[in-house]
């Protein structure tokens, strides 16, 4: 039998889908599966989106240019305009997802071996992304004790060397929900000009912060300009997963020319996606925030109803919709793997993430999950219902 690549091998499986052959026997059986384990929003996208979809009069569906229709990226300039950050509609290419930005920033920017530094926990598929490039990943493991920050400069300085050649943030956090402090994005711009890195901005829930703290971008970020690289998409803020739409946003010529060989390689980003996205943008500001309203009421609620099951603690996330807590369990893997095959309550059971492929240090998040508020007041207080009745059971047969 020929051999499977070592690419391949070492690509990690994904910690928010590698239980859905689980869930997917437990659903046959009709059990009720509550979905905490992936961060696709149950809320509408936008009617004028909808309806752009719906009266589309083109006779033929045709490929868009490689960087994405220029009318989505003149509106992108207007939409970004309003968060304070300036741009040509010729810094933004237009991606099949945030994850095909990443993707295409890494492969531009990073040769096999070259190194990047990522605050851990973190979205897995960065992992993915950087054994696609042949990049290695040094993680700064940060602690859900102190609510997830960052630690001090130092700890950044002891991971670079010759081969280290960016920094990669999520601003909103996803698994975390933390929100970078004005002091945190300073240090990261400080280290970024001294060693003359690149910065890496995954910046898709920048809707969703829920405290005063203003939203800093990277883009605010002051004589870096040419070394950010902006990772955005509208799966989150309109509740568009499924479109595949999001961008890579550059200063740097040189840079945004070298990605768009990979863009032209690939031949265009979604032609319908990209009708709905920008459609998406003439909502008039109601839809978003109605949006927002709702996940914070969900973060609230779901805050305060798993801090009161015996056990369990998560801090208050600032931003996103997504909170990393600990239970009363030794490994998560198991216990998430278990709720799905072996354990039932009227009927139901959960399904989490485990928070351990969040991580890259070994045995960092092994009493750790990752919970999407992206279902219903009611149906959250009935998967924390199951959860907690899960936990009980699952101690008294350990």
């Amino acid at each position: 039998m020929p051999q499977i690549s070592e690419r391949g091998l070492q690509m990690p499986a994904s910690p928010i889908r590698k239980l859905a052959p689980l869930s997917d026997a437990a659903k046959a059986c009709g059990v009720k599966v509550y979905h905490l384990n992936i961060g696709q929003p149950d809320l509408p996208s936008p009617q004028v989106a909808l309806d752009a979809i719906r009266n589309i009069d083109r006779t033929t569906l045709e490929y868009s240019p490689s960087d994405g229709f220029r009318f989505y990226r003149e509106n992108l300039v207007k939409y970004y305009a309003k968060f304070d950050i300036h741009l040509l509609p010729e810094e933004i290419i237009v991606t099949a997802g945030g994850s095909e930005a990443v993707l295409y920033a890494f492969m531009a920017c990073l040769n096999p071996g070259d190194e990047i530094i990522v605050p851990e926990p973190a979205y897995a598929n960065y992992m993915a992304f950087a054994v696609s490039a042949g990049a290695v990943i040094k993680t700064i493991p940060t602690s859900i004790d102190t609510g997830f920050k960052l630690p001090e400069i130092e700890k950044f300085e002891e991971l670079i060397n010759p081969r280290t050649k960016g920094i990669l943030i999520c601003n909103p956090n996803n698994p975390t929900g933390y929100v970078y402090t004005a002091e945190e994005m300073e240090q990261i711009r400080l280290l970024v000009k001294k060693h003359n890195l690149y910065l890496f901005s995954d910046e898709v829930y920048r809707e969703f912060i829920y405290s005063d703290a203003p939203y800093i971008s990277a883009c605010h970020l002051k004589e870096i300009e040419e070394n950010v690289v902006l990772i955005d998409s509208v799966s989150k803020r309109y509740s568009e997963c499924g479109i595949r739409i999001g961008c890579l946003i550059t200063k740097n010529k040189k840079l945004h020319d070298t990605v768009m060989k990979f863009c032209q390689a690939r031949l265009s980003p979604p032609l319908i996606g990209q009708i709905a996205a920008n459609a998406s943008l003439q909502e008039n500001g109601a839809y978003m925030q109605g949006n927002f309203d709702e996940y914070k009421s969900r973060r609230d609620f779901l805050i305060d109803r798993l801090n009161k099951i015996p056990g369990v603690y998560s801090p208050q996330p600032e931003g996103a919709f997504y909170t990393l807590a600990s239970l009363p369990v030794e490994d998560t893997d198991k216990f998430c793997a278990w709720c799905l095959s072996d354990f039932r309550y009227e009927n139901q059971t959960v399904f989490m993430a485990p928070a351990s492929g969040f991580y890259v240090t070994p045995g960092l998040g092994k009493n750790e999950v990752r919970i999407a508020y992206v279902l219903n007041k009611e149906d959250l207080n009935n998967a924390l219902i199951v959860l907690e009745k899960a936990l009980e059971e699952y101690n008294r047969k350990e």
